[in-house]
């Protein structure tokens, strides 16, 4: 009994790591996620339309999840912390689009940086999608998500 719960641990060990980028990069194709953390559906719904059928080097292509932040004028700090370590939990994140209001970034912003996943703020979907897109493709595109924190944070 202990030796096929062992197997089934490897099994899904070995899917999470071989389905995103993770410490050794991303294989060519992979779908690459983007997090949105934001008030409201705008700025996701600009961002998810940019991502349509977009492609990058590497053949990559983006996924846009949208986090709600709890209210409508910035969010609980409770919430945006809990959407940015669930960004951290995701090994295809590339980049979070994150909260417009400042104040509300610096609970967001430590985890995504112990991370090393970039933050965009202050862009609207399109122009943040983007971004993203141009940093992966003038990055190592074998590392999307070195790549996006180089451009972004470096």
């Amino acid at each position: 009994m202990a030796r096929r719960s062992c197997g089934a641990l490897l099994l899904v060990v070995v899917a999470l790591v071989g389905s995103g980028c993770g410490e050794e990069g991303a294989r060519e194709g992979a779908e690459l996620t983007v997090y949105v953390s934001a008030p409201g559906q705008r700025l996701c719904e600009e961002a998810r339309a940019e991502a349509q059928g977009m492609k990058t080097t590497g053949d990559h292509t983006l996924r846009v999840v949208c986090l709600g932040t709890g209210s409508e004028n910035g969010g609980t700090l409770a919430k945006v912390g809990s959407n940015a370590r669930r960004a951290t939990e995701d090994s295809t994140t590339v980049a979070y689009i994150g909260e417009p209001d400042r104040e509300t970034r610096k609970q967001s912003q430590p985890i995504l940086n112990a991370a090393e996943i970039a933050q965009l703020a202050n862009l609207n979907g399109r122009e943040a999608i983007e971004t993203v897109s141009a940093a992966i493709d003038e990055g190592d595109s074998d590392d999307p998500r070195a790549a996006v924190y180089d451009a972004i944070e470096g």
